[in-house]
C-alpha cells in the first residue's frame, strides 16, 4: 500500500515538473536557433555559400544581405 502511494505522489510531481524541464533554460539557444545561425547563405557577388554566424551582413531596405567579406559587401553598395 505504501508503494502504491509513494508511485502516486512520485507521478504527481513529475507531471507537475515536466514542463519546467523541457523549456530551454534562459540564455541558451534552442535547436531553431542554431539551425538558422548555421544555415548557408549565398554571397550576392560572387556566389560563395557562407555560414549566416560568420557572414558579413549589411541591410538593404529592411532585409538583410549576407557577404562573405567586408570587400563584397562594399561593391554590392558601391554598385560595382
Amino acid at each position: 500500500m505504501r508503494a502504491a502511494l509513494l508511485l502516486v505522489w512520485l507521478a504527481a510531481i513529475v507531471a507537475v515538473l515536466l514542463p519546467f524541464l523541457r523549456r530551454p533554460l534562459p540564455g541558451r539557444a534552442t535547436r531553431t536557433d542554431e539551425r538558422e545561425r548555421d544555415e548557408l547563405v549565398k554571397d550576392p557577388v560572387c556566389g560563395t555559400y557562407v555560414v549566416r554566424s560568420r557572414a558579413v551582413t549589411r541591410d538593404e531596405r529592411g532585409s538583410p544581405r549576407y557577404f562573405c567579406s567586408t570587400d563584397c559587401a562594399r561593391r554590392y553598395l558601391s554598385g560595382v
